[in-house]
């Protein structure tokens, strides 16, 4: 077997995404062959010895896409905090898979839990816009002002402006109006920051799709194996896809972008 970089051959065994082997490895809890590693090197995985935390890690797993509804008060982790139960907790499983991005602990709905390295890589990558729609239950109905600074994109609380957004108005219910979400990135507490910044209030936020993979039926707590057709549609959207290249401001690129993602109906049609 030919050497490859540790992080890869760390990510193939099922650890966690290549950034998150980088994380491990620059904090000194992966050793190779009785050596703290470092960043970059390269072994062979039938031959070194590798080890995370004193635990050794054996060859590639059978890879495994698990699709989970996480629970409000779940964590999106690998370990617990306080005792408090973690979406690997659910998921009863023999390999090693990991949670692909986050999902508050307050937030429910889709997680995609999986040991593939390289899709979890292209999925969680903000260059590479991959979708993630949600439906969120908000204390009242925006008015137009706040949707279109909603979907212009709010100045965060650490001062970078988020992305433009899809936003739409779904329905009223008794505790509040559900109002629809389409974001290409991920930044923490986005949607309960931005309804915080333009005084709204959110009761509910629940995920309902990742790219082409959908929350579907799944009730709090469940979980079901991806199906062939669906790796199959993750694998294209994560392996073929392309980091996105974004005009400047005022460039027709731009303004033609924008003109497009005003033009799409929620459905994603035209």
């Amino acid at each position: 077997m030919s050497p490859e970089r540790l992080q890869k051959a760390l990510a193939a065994a099922g650890i966690g995404s290549r950034r998150a082997c980088e994380d491990l490895i620059r904090a000194g809890r992966v050793t190779v062959n009785g050596h703290t590693a470092g960043l970059g090197m390269k072994v062979e995985p039938g031959t070194d010895i590798i080890r995370v935390d004193g635990e050794r890690v054996h060859g590639a797993e059978k890879t495994v896409y698990v699709a989970l509804h996480k629970p409000v008060g779940v964590l999106t982790s690998l370990r617990g905090q306080g005792g408090r139960a973690t979406v690997r907790d659910l998921v009863d499983i023999r390999e090693r898979v990991y949670p692909v991005g986050r999902l508050d602990a307050e937030s429910e709905g889709l997680v995609l839990l999986t040991n593939d390295g390289a899709a979890a890589h292209h999925l969680t990558h903000p260059s590479f816009g991959h979708d993630r729609e949600y439906r969120v239950l908000v204390n009242r109905e925006p008015d137009q002002d706040q949707l279109g600074a909603w979907r212009a994109g709010v100045v965060l609380p650490d001062g970078v402006r988020a992305r433009p957004s899809e936003v739409w108005v779904q329905r009223a219910d008794p505790g509040g109006v559900w109002v629809g979400v389409i974001m290409r990135e991920g930044r923490k507490r986005q949607i309960r920051e931005t309804a915080r910044t333009l005084g709204l209030r959110v009761r509910r936020l629940v995920r309902i799709r990742i790219n082409g993979l959908k929350l579907g039926s799944l009730s709090p707590g469940e979980w079901r194996l991806l199906t062939d057709e669906e790796v199959r549609q993750l694998k294209g959207e994560s392996v073929g896809a392309r980091p996105i290249r974004r005009g400047r401001p005022g460039t027709s690129r731009a303004r033609a972008v924008e003109r497009a993602r005003k033009n799409r109906r929620p459905d994603g049609k035209r």
